[in-house]
């Protein structure tokens, strides 16, 4: 073993025991120049600003913004205590976010706190801290999450701007919709004297048929002797109907989403379905594809197929047991794992070309295909059988995404919403659409989310009479940003006329 290697060694334990502490942002001081500058040399950490580190992987390239992405939050409690000490807090509108679960990464985060410099502090990949010189919200009105001082939900709600509420209707509506009783906001609108926020807040609850709560917020406030204005401060009536309790704000959101979303779907999916076509054709269609679905979308993952590979683990030909653990090994593995869940998934667009509901198809089949795509991994021994057990049980980040999918927890209320909402829709372009979209925006698994999510998309295909849509890993740049214009800004429309486009350039 030489020199160089044992000195490697040596730093990288260094690095491993700050990360069993649980330590996100690397300061200078936490090691010695010469461990800090040998990672830093070999690509185990990178700087974030001057004294201040993460942990990278080495081989990323230029440009690459996964570590950083993933350790943004982290980053940002550690640096800010370190610098402020307990005097400070996010804004009103990014802890509402933090509340309903909406951790993407901002481009600026902005804190108030009596030490603030009113400047930002630039970071990496365009993003930054801005310390808005500002007094702290009362000390029982600031909770923390995740090392992160934040306002609680009602202070969050009463301080967000008046903008915030037509700027960003489905964070505040979500919000509302978690507040139990009126009680919540009525204690900081009269310790406040808060008015005219009253009116606003009484409004805003109306607006999401939350009647009881705006009356006692109007009586509470008239009570202690003040004058309201009702106001609503939204410009339009919520596309959904809220329910009178209090329901997880994963599934208010997403069903707020959905329904905003499928609007701009119907206006943007321009395409047709032509549905003079018998079963039977239509399953020689799906068979003749193959090879050319496999290889874009494996491709688009990262693995290195052929379709000289392809074929021959379709035809049986190829013995995962005779072969080497080595890369070629697993992208052989991956074809092999993708060829048994295309099994799977033509079975279920043989029940939805039969008539059957695409969305119960979907729920009742998709772990199947899940079990498909990675069971040679497990008889390789590659993977534990443990690790097909179902949903994630932690977190899972999207490489160089700014979106962070929702918490274990979430995602357990929010995919029986997304078979629901899929049920209940009568646009097939917006089943297709949303229904790959809101896959892998949950991303419920640590593995496999973008080929279960094309596979989904291509079963809602078939049960609305289109052909199945081979995304090319030539546009694979375009596929992830229109996906991502989704994920972090809402914008549908990128992604609805990229999948229309499929269709259109005749892969029909």
């Amino acid at each position: 073993m030489s020199e160089a290697y044992n000195k490697l060694a040596s730093s990288l334990k260094q690095l491993k025991a700050l990360q069993d502490e649980g330590i996100v942002a690397i300061q200078s001081k936490a090691m010695t120049r010469t461990h800090r500058e040998r990672l830093l040399k070999n690509g185990f950490i990178q700087e974030v600003i001057k004294g201040w580190y993460i942990t990278s992987m080495p081989g990323e390239k230029p440009g690459d913004s996964t570590s950083w992405y993933t350790s943004f939050w982290g980053f940002s409690a550690a640096y800010l205590s370190e610098r402020l000490g307990d005097e400070w807090c996010l804004s009103a509108e990014q802890s509402l976010n933090l509340h309903i679960g909406d951790r993407t990464v901002p481009k600026q985060l902005l804190v108030r706190s009596p030490k603030g410099r009113n400047k930002p502090t630039e970071f990496l990949h365009g993003t930054s801290i801005f310390g808005v010189k500002l007094a702290m919200p009362d000390a029982q009105h600031i909770i923390q999450i995740d090392g992160l001082n934040i306002h609680s939900l009602a202070s969050a709600l009463v301080n967000c701007s008046k903008g915030y509420f037509n700027s960003q209707p489905i964070q505040v509506r979500t919000a509302l919709s978690m507040i139990a009783d009126a009680s919540e906001v009525l204690v900081i609108l009269l310790g406040g004297g808060h008015s005219v926020i009253a009116g606003r807040m009484a409004g805003a609850f109306r607006n999401i048929g939350r009647d009881l709560i705006a009356d006692n917020i109007l009586k509470g406030m008239i009570a202690a002797d003040y004058k309201v204005t009702e106001t609503d401060p939204f410009e339009e009536k919520p596309v959904i109907a809220f329910a009178h309790r209090e329901v997880s704000p994963y599934v208010n959101r997403m069903r707020l989403m959905w329904a905003n979303m499928r609007l701009q779907v119907i206006d943007n999916f321009y395409t047709t379905s032509e549905k003079n076509f018998t079963i039977e054709s239509y399953m020689n269609e799906v068979e003749d594809i193959y090879v050319s679905d496999a290889y874009h979308s494996l491709s688009i993952e990262g693995y290195r197929v052929t379709p000289e590979l392809i074929n021959k683990v379709r035809s049986g030909d190829w013995n995962p047991e005779q072969e080497d653990a080595d890369k070629e090994h697993v992208d052989a593995l991956a074809a092999k794992g993708y060829w048994d869940a295309f099994q799977e998934v033509k079975k279920s667009v043989l029940r939805v070309l039969e008539g059957e509901n695409a969305g119960d198809v979907v729920e009742e089949e998709h772990g199947d295909w899940y079990l498909s795509l990675f069971g040679p991994s497990v008889v390789t021994g590659i993977i534990k059988q443990s690790d097909l057990a179902g949903y994630r049980t932690g977190p899972v980040y999207i490489r160089r995404s700014m979106h962070v999918p929702p918490n274990r927890d979430a995602l357990r209320d929010m995919m029986p919403t997304l078979f629901d909402l899929l049920k209940e829709e009568d646009s097939p372009a917006v089943r297709i659409v949303l229904g790959h979209f809101f896959f892998v925006y949950i991303h419920p698994y640590f593995d496999g989310n973008g080929r279960l999510g094309r596979f989904l998309m291509n079963v809602m295909m078939g049960a609305g009479g289109f052909s199945w849509a081979v995304v090319p890993v030539e546009r694979r740049n375009e596929y992830m940003e229109s996906l991502e214009a989704a994920s972090v800004n809402q914008d549908i429309i990128p992604f609805s006329r990229f999948l229309s486009s499929l269709i259109d350039n005749g892969q029909k």
